[in-house]
Parts: structure tokens; sequence; C-alpha cells
């Protein structure tokens, strides 16, 4: 039992500094996130299992870990209101061209981040940009002037 408390601790601790973290996808880590990530894997362990090497001891870390993403997985699907709680919401980062700063300081975005996503994209220049949206999955979403989408916001803006 002291297992399944010590990885349920560990579970609700990794999940608030992840959160505090900010979203990144692995492919944007640099390579001292990604060393860290792992270091922190081997801590966890140690303070999760303490001593106890044993298959079982193992069963129940895993299982608890487990347990708990599930059930925060039904809890978002379940009840809507819980995922922008849990998972975060879409954050607008540009609009029309204009990068909104206060929106990239939470997640420590720079704006050389937004043109290399941009260049990826396919998007030469910010000004071709209608909306940047940061997804709670840590991707950017672009749409570009032009898109049935931001044609349909106009209007909507217009009437």
């Amino acid at each position: 039992m002291d297992i399944v408390l010590r990885a349920t601790a560990m579970f609700v601790f990794l999940y608030v500094l992840i959160r505090l973290l900010g979203k990144r996808e692995l492919g944007q880590m640099t390579p001292f996130e990604l060393v860290l990530l792992i270091v922190m894997g081997d801590l966890i362990q140690q303070g999760v299992t303490h001593n106890d090497f044993s298959l079982t001891g193992g069963l129940l870390a895993i299982s608890t870990f487990a347990f708990w993403a599930l059930l925060l997985s039904w809890a978002t699907y379940r009840f809507p209101r819980l995922e922008a709680l849990l998972d975060g919401s879409p954050k607008i980062i540009v609009k029309k061209g204009e990068i909104i700063a206060r929106n990239l300081r939470r997640d420590r975005l720079t704006r050389d981040e937004i043109l290399s996503e941009m260049r990826l994209a396919g998007i030469a220049r910010l000004s071709d940009v209608e909306w940047a949206i940061l997804e709670p999955q840590g991707k950017i979403s672009f749409l570009a002037r032009g898109t049935n989408a931001a044609k349909q916001q106009d209007d909507d803006d217009a009437v």
C-alpha cells in the first residue's frame, strides 16, 4: 500500500510540474530538457519504489500511474468543464499578423520559435498569418490569411 500512496503523490506532483513547465512537444525540446526528463524518471522511480526492487512493487507503481492517467482521461471525457482545467485550453498567439506577447509569456514561447514553426508550416511571413493557436498538446495551428475560416471570421466581425 505504501508504494501506491507514494506513486499517487508522485503522479500528482509530476502532473502539476509538467503543467507548470509549459506546452512543448517532444520535438521542440532542447537536448537538456530531454535529458532532464530522463533523469527525472530515474529519480521518480527511486522515490516511488524506494528500496523495493520486486516485480510486485514495480507492477504496483506502474498500475497506480496508469490508473490515475486513465481516471484523468475519463474525467475530461465525461466532464468537459474539467478538460480546460486538466488539459489546458488553446491560446491565440497571433491574430491578423500580430503576435500577442502576453499569451506567449505564460508558455515561455519566443518570436523565433513561432517564426520557425511558421516556416515548417510553409508560411513565409508573419503578415500571412490570420491566426496562430497554441493547442493544449503543444502544437501550433496556423490559419493563413485568405483561408475560409479567416474569411468567415471577417464576415462575422462585419455583421
